[in-house]
């Protein structure tokens, strides 16, 4: 099968684009759900409205959004859990986050806009890139350069 050209590859790549945004803030939103987990041993609406800087109500909107696809769990005015399917959500999203992150740090960026352009970079690179920004990676920590 021949790859799209023109105006097939284009919109191929704003589908991707969109795609990826439909789901970048359910990433967010159970990776932090997990993170406040580890740290305080629960998550509540509060600390994810006043973590991702949103209203309670956009945080109470999403959080439903995230029960009815079956990522999130609690009752009203209780802590947040992540269903296995969230779990494994925010794992995922973890690594990519981490594999961008390590990469844009053996470029040479600085720790802090790394953690920056990484947060939203991870959300809109294909599995393919990840492996090679992996493999970069590797090849940068241990002095090979960008061409082995």
């Amino acid at each position: 099968m021949n790859a799209p050209t023109g105006p097939a590859r284009r919109a191929a790549a704003f589908q991707r684009m969109r795609d990826a945004h439909s789901t970048e803030m359910a990433e967010d939103y159970v990776e932090l759900i997990g993170d406040l987990i580890a740290e305080l041993g629960e998550a509540r609406l509060t600390d994810l409205a006043e973590n991702l800087g949103v209203s309670h109500a956009t945080a109470a909107k999403v959080v439903a959004r995230l029960r009815r696809e079956g990522l999130v769990d609690g009752r009203p005015y209780r802590a947040l859990f992540l269903t296995e399917t969230g779990k494994a959500m925010a794992a995922a999203s973890r690594e990519r986050h981490r594999i961008v992150h390590d990469f844009l740090i053996a470029l040479g960026l600085d720790e802090l806009t790394a953690e920056a352009d990484a947060e939203g970079m991870e959300h809109h690179v294909s599995a393919r890139t990840l492996e090679l920004f992996q493999a970069l990676t590797e090849r940068l920590t241990a002095g090979q350069g960008l061409r082995a």
